[in-house]
């Protein structure tokens, strides 16, 4: 900072150390306090996701914007610019003593990481919903002020980290998926049964899904009236692999097909069971993010029923993971949704399949630590809790990828190509490539740095620390014990090598069709 800007600096907050505010050393040092580590906006999060101001969705959004925003702006103060410059903080007896935080900050000045996440978290909520957005933006304000008035912070200080706060909540714009939901471009029509208002069709629904609190039989009954349910999850209840398997054997007596109500980890196991007794799979969006039905153009249980009628499917990829220990099993059992309750289910696998998406490192820990948590506070704070404990604890693995040793943050694999670079994969456009979409971020010198910078500059497919391609077959090794993986928001313990494999065109998926939309898979590949 040049000593003009300095002196200036200096001087305004001087004035603001000299002024008064009627009721501001009441209530601007606890605010202060409020912010550290997040965790007024964390709170705020969780009202906002609780909320019904501008409808349920958009207010989830809302949170989840915010937050994202926040953990990049922090990231960026604590990482870079801190780092970059070390301006002392101006000195406590300048102000008033009832002004004091208890606990001096024992970072350096600039910028103030406060201003940062305040202004991200009020930014990236605007951009979604302008309506929590001028509930928020005042109370970000005032923390930003806050840190100016107590003492810690110079105003350009509060500037500067207010100017990246701003930043990083259009950088995660750009990063996080479109808002459009489209149908895939690329999709191969498959002839399957009319099953008009759901007859013949047997619909497993996962009661502990979704965000619903309307029964699902209920749900399900009111758009497909013939349709036979069978639950499963929640307390005391069926489990899903038990409940997938009855509903198989009486689809298949009916002539009809397997259809699954629930979070992706419930779809990715029905997907699993339609494929072994060879029935087509009516996926109903169920759940909470609803992946798999997204990309196949499927936003609510209407457009099933529509596909159901008219008898439209597509053939779609499934993705297995397999290891070859001598031990030959490896522990699957899973901790969301798609977790099951008898033996037989909890039996260890020897591997399994996934529909989305695979991986190993950053994401597998955050499921791990938000289940732990959502028993108790729910899980939408439990999942924003653990985002932030693995930016701020999280340690890489070390494996073998294809033969070459490597220690990385995150291993994903996508069940056939994601749009957009880096780890924010957006959606797939072709549901049959017979590919699977890999990304490594290596955990290099600097690399927590590198890959900020990346991806913030938008050049992360450039970085040295990050490693893309587009595989028929993954091989990977040497996986230190106790590493755990993740397929379809379901977790479990990685066995020490592990093969990923495509299945190509093997499931057959209801899917509501244009005949305009339609491309011969040949001429894709």
């Amino acid at each position: 900072m040049s000593s003009r800007l300095a002196r200036a600096d200096r001087r305004l907050f001087q004035l603001v150390a000299g002024h008064h505010f009627p009721g501001g050393d009441r209530v601007l040092p606890r605010l202060s306090r409020s912010a550290n580590h997040g965790l007024l906006w964390f709170g705020a999060a969780a009202a906002i996701a609780a909320s019904e101001l501008g409808g349920r969705r958009v207010a989830r959004k809302a949170a989840l914007r915010g937050t994202a925003s926040l953990a990049v702006a922090s990231a960026t103060v604590n990482l870079l610019a801190k780092r970059a410059v070390r301006r002392q903080r101006p000195l406590a007896t300048d102000v008033p003593v009832i002004r004091r935080l208890n606990r001096a900050p024992f970072t350096t000045s600039f910028p103030s990481g406060h201003a940062a996440s305040a202004a991200a978290f009020a930014t990236g909520v605007t951009l979604v919903s302008p309506k929590w957005g001028a509930v928020v933006a005042p109370v970000a304000a005032s923390v930003a002020f806050s840190r100016v008035y107590t003492g810690v912070h110079y105003p350009g200080d509060v500037v500067a980290g207010a100017a990246i706060g701003v930043a990083a909540a259009f950088a995660v714009r750009r990063m996080l998926p479109r808002d459009a939901l489209e149908p895939p471009a690329v999709r191969t029509a498959v002839g399957s049964p009319r099953l008009p208002d759901g007859k013949g069709l047997v619909v497993v629904a996962n009661a502990g899904s979704g965000p619903s609190a309307t029964p699902p039989e209920e749900v399900i009954g009111a758009v497909l009236p013939q349709a036979e349910v069978v639950l499963c999850g929640g307390e005391g209840g069926v489990s899903v692999p038990a409940a997938l398997r009855q509903a198989a054997e009486r689809a298949t007596e009916l002539g009809g097909a397997l259809g699954v109500s629930g979070g992706d980890g419930t779809v990715s196991a029905a997907a699993r069971v339609a494929l072994e007794h060879g029935l087509p799979l009516a996926v109903l969006p169920g759940g909470t993010l609803n992946h798999f039905a997204h990309d196949l153009g499927i936003e609510t249980m209407e457009d099933t029923r529509r596909a159901l009628g008219d008898g439209e499917a597509v053939e779609v990829d499934l993705a297995r993971f397999t290891t070859e220990d001598t031990s030959g099993t490896t522990d699957t059992t899973t901790a969301g949704d798609g977790g099951s309750g008898d033996a037989e289910g909890d039996r260890a696998e020897a591997g399994g399949t996934f529909v989305n998406t695979f991986s190993l490192g950053v994401y597998p820990e955050m499921v791990r630590v938000r289940e732990r948590w959502s028993p108790r506070i729910g899980s939408w704070p439990a999942g924003v809790l653990a985002a932030w404990h693995v930016l701020r604890e999280f340690d890489p693995v070390e494996l073998e990828i294809n033969g070459a040793r490597h220690r990385v943050w995150l291993l994903f694999a996508g069940n056939c190509r994601y749009d957009g670079m880096g780890f924010a994969p957006q959606r797939r456009s072709h549901l049959a490539d017979g590919l699977l979409d890999v990304r490594v971020a290596y955990a290099d010198r600097w690399a927590r740095t590198r890959l900020l910078t990346g991806a913030l500059s938008g050049t992360l497919h450039n970085s040295p620390v990050h490693g893309a391609a587009l595989l028929r077959r993954l091989r990977i090794d040497w996986i230190a014990p106790g590493t755990r993986l993740a397929y379809d928001g379901e977790i479990g313990d990685a066995p020490g090598s592990l093969l990923l494999s495509k299945e190509r065109a093997a499931l057959t998926v209801y899917c509501p069709q244009a005949a305009p939309r339609l491309t011969p898979l040949s001429s894709t590949t």
